[in-house]
């Protein structure tokens, strides 16, 4: 488990850091400078973990234990102007698709990449766990194992992000698309947010929708790529 720790927390901060970056760099593009002002629109993850160092350091490896190193969560955040939200939706939805597809495009590249791997015969098919689908043709080769690790985190975490954070409930990133594109959606997400509880409600409905949601189509991905 400890020999996984290293990898999990690498793939964790760049996947995070990738979607608050994307956010950060979409919003400015639309106007809103406060996360840029914030230092956010970076790839680099210290800036995140300064401002959120609760969720990017102390729970992903509080879980990663708690799990037996079998997975890691953890959460960062990119600042905006909510009145720039409210006078520009479209822009806020685009910022806020920003993110997971930010998630989409790393797990695409760890796709490609085990697919790449696969066609060459550098690994085989396993499927033995989410962060291990392949292994070495060559037995005993350490740095292919750890490669193809690797590359299961990225793609595995990555379309799990991108999932979990598309489903429509606040504080997600869905619930701010689908009321940045339909007026009639605004006020139902507005009340969600406006409650205390209507975040801790919109994660509780979103973490129990996500193994139905993320079931197919991780099962899909998995079909093209063996």
């Amino acid at each position: 488990m400890m020999l996984m720790l290293p990898l999990w927390y690498v793939v964790f901060l760049l996947s995070i850091t990738a979607h608050e970056g994307a956010h950060a760099l979409v919003a400015r593009i639309g106007g809103d400078d406060t996360a840029y002002l914030g230092g956010q629109v970076t790839l680099n993850p210290v800036p995140h973990i300064m401002r959120e160092p609760f969720g990017t350091v102390i729970i992903p490896l509080l879980t990663f234990f708690m799990l037996h190193g079998g997975w890691m969560m953890g959460w960062a955040s990119a600042p905006y102007d909510p009145l720039w939200e409210e006078r520009y939706p479209r822009r806020a939805a685009a910022m806020a698709l920003a993110g997971p597809l930010a998630n989409l495009g790393l797990a695409a590249l760890g796709f490609m990449a085990l697919k790449a791997g696969l066609v060459l015969g550098w690994w085989e098919p396993l499927g033995a766990g989410f962060d291990n689908l392949v292994a070495p043709v060559e037995a005993g080769n350490g740095l292919a194992d750890g490669a193809g690790r690797l590359l299961s985190v990225l793609m595995g975490l990555n379309l799990v992000l991108f999932v979990f954070n598309l489903i429509p409930m606040p504080p997600l990133d869905g619930a701010s698309v689908l009321s940045g594109l339909f007026a009639p959606a605004r006020r139902f997400v507005f009340l969600l947010r406006s409650n205390a509880l209507g975040g801790l409600l919109g994660i509780v409905v979103a973490w129990n929708l996500l193994p139905r949601l993320l079931r197919p189509v991780y099962e899909f991905v998995l079909g093209m790529l063996w």
